[in-house]
């Protein structure tokens, strides 16, 4: 069945694209107070060699990114096969069941990377990156970012995504 540009339903949209496997990743830094924030996000992709940039998309909607962005700086996070959990969380709502701001961090170990945001324990890679550029991409903002520093932490298999849940990917 084909849809005619523009009238595409979101289900169906969701059900196609969910057929492309992606890489799973926590988006961290810290707010302007210094308190660690994070997200996951599953859209992150490389850019360019020269200069080095990295992209990812997040929601309009979303109140962490404001706090990130707030600073101009964050790390990308690669998560391993073994963290759908840590991914989960960091997708979770901001607020707990009272109410309060619900801090994604209790529990979860990190250190802080070269330029300070969190690099969470067992990412097997993760990027530090200053704001670039952000543009407006319908019910999402796609930031660009310039590369400052990056590592593979650990070798590990990754986390995945694909149609709906988490998996791995083995070479």
């Amino acid at each position: 069945m084909t849809a005619p540009a523009g009238n595409i339903d979101e289900a169906r949209f969701r059900q196609v694209l969910g057929h492309f496997a992606t890489g799973v990743t926590v988006v961290t830094g810290s707010d302007e107070g210094g308190d660690p924030v994070g997200l996951s996000v599953n859209s992150f992709t490389s850019v360019s060699l020269d200069p080095p940039l990295i992209a990812f998309s997040v929601g309009r909607s979303s109140s962490t990114w404001p706090r990130i962005r707030a600073t101009g700086r964050f790390t990308v996070n690669i998560l391993g096969a073994d963290q759908e959990a840590v991914s989960r969380r960091f997708a979770s709502m901001g607020t707990g069941a009272d109410g309060a701001d619900f801090d994604r961090f209790d529990g979860i170990g990190w250190h802080p990377s070269p330029a300070g945001s969190p690099v969470l324990d067992g990412a097997i890679a993760w990027v530090d990156a200053t704001i670039e550029d952000e543009h407006d991409a319908g019910d999402h903002v796609m930031v660009f970012g310039r590369v400052s520093a990056l590592e593979v932490a650990e070798e590990g298999a990754p986390l995945v995504f694909y149609r709906g849940g988490y998996g791995r990917f083995e070479p």
